[in-house]
């Protein structure tokens, strides 16, 4: 394909059409999810033995039931993962995985309600239950590091009178998020603060960089003083790039964030604002995979994290 060709072209997608195709069957579905699951064979959730045996079919049963010859145990390709205890086929589970890995400023959960022939309710759940799954990053950046913050929520001027706060304008109301790209692989990391004062601001990049990285922030005093090599732009005499320093790359993301937020959720409620931050850093992430092994990546990152309804909605 030319050089020029727009997006990542380089990238091997699947076209709607492909992923009803290939998706659509829950019998397909399932062997694509625990082919990915268990690439070397499947194994013991429990134990992590690999002498299984297949449980007779049941016509009942919409998933295959394993059983463990060790520890005695019964599982699926569900068990121990956000799909556990999910009476939703895993012909919608795999569809979903590919509206959120294909969609760059998300999918509402209205969306998927009407998408998957759920309900409202039922997709609101499964949305936060993938977002779950990016995987974490634990790997400190290195070399050249942008830095910034913005603000998410609502404008004051456009709450209903008993939800404004009146306490002024700008970011009252609103959550802070601090963020940071890598130039080397493009890879960002984001996280919501509660405040965006000195310590918190230097703890996140210490915590998420080595020793020997360059920063490259806005003139805020908060990075006054940070412990790494550091190059500061002036945006307040209209400074956005000094040779290498700038943010626009994450300038960037944010602006991404905020196309979401504004085009596609309409309101990242701040109780769950850290699980839609996951999930634009993760598919941001994910972006120069192909479109199948960025489905695998999320089957990956499901294992061992379960959210119940009840523990999502409590205060």
């Amino acid at each position: 394909m030319a050089n020029n060709a727009p997006g990542k072209h380089y990238r091997k997608g699947i076209t709607l059409i492909e992923a009803v195709q290939k998706f659509g069957d829950d019998a397909a579905a399932e062997a694509w999810f625990v082919e990915r699951r268990w690439p070397d064979g499947i194994r013991c959730v429990q134990c992590d033995s690999m002498r299984i045996h297949t449980r007779k079919a049941n016509p009942k049963r919409k998933t295959s039931v394993y059983h463990c010859n060790d520890c005695k145990k019964d599982f699926t390709v569900k068990t121990g993962t956000i799909m556990h205890d999910s009476r939703l086929p895993l012909s919608k589970w795999a569809m979903a995985f590919y509206l959120f890995s294909t969609n760059l400023k998300g999918v509402s959960s209205m969306k998927l309600h009407r998408d998957l022939g759920i309900t409202q309710k039922s997709a609101w759940h499964l949305a936060h239950r993938i977002r779950e799954t990016w995987e974490d990053a634990t790997e400190k950046f290195a070399g050249e590091v942008e830095v910034d913050e913005t603000y998410v929520g609502g404008k004051e001027g456009n709450k209903h009178a008993k939800d404004k706060l009146r306490a002024g304008r700008g970011t009252v109301g609103k959550t802070a998020v601090a963020g940071m790209k890598e130039r080397d692989t493009n890879k960002v990391r984001a996280q919501v603060v509660q405040v965006t004062n000195k310590e918190t601001l230097q703890g996140f990049v210490v915590d998420n960089t080595t020793e020997d990285t360059i920063i490259y922030t806005d003139e805020a005093r908060a990075y006054s003083g940070l412990p790494r090599r550091h190059a500061p732009v002036k945006h307040s005499v209209g400074e956005y790039v000094r040779q290498q320093a700038h943010t626009n790359g994450m300038e960037s993301f944010w602006s991404m964030l905020k196309r979401g937020f504004t085009g596609t959720y309409h309101q990242m409620s701040p109780k769950h604002l850290h699980r839609y931050i996951d999930e634009f850093e993760g598919r941001h992430n994910a972006r120069p995979l192909d479109t199948e092994d960025q489905m695998a990546g999320l089957v990956r990152g499901a294992n061992g994290k379960l959210l119940r309804y009840e523990d999502l909605i409590s205060e």
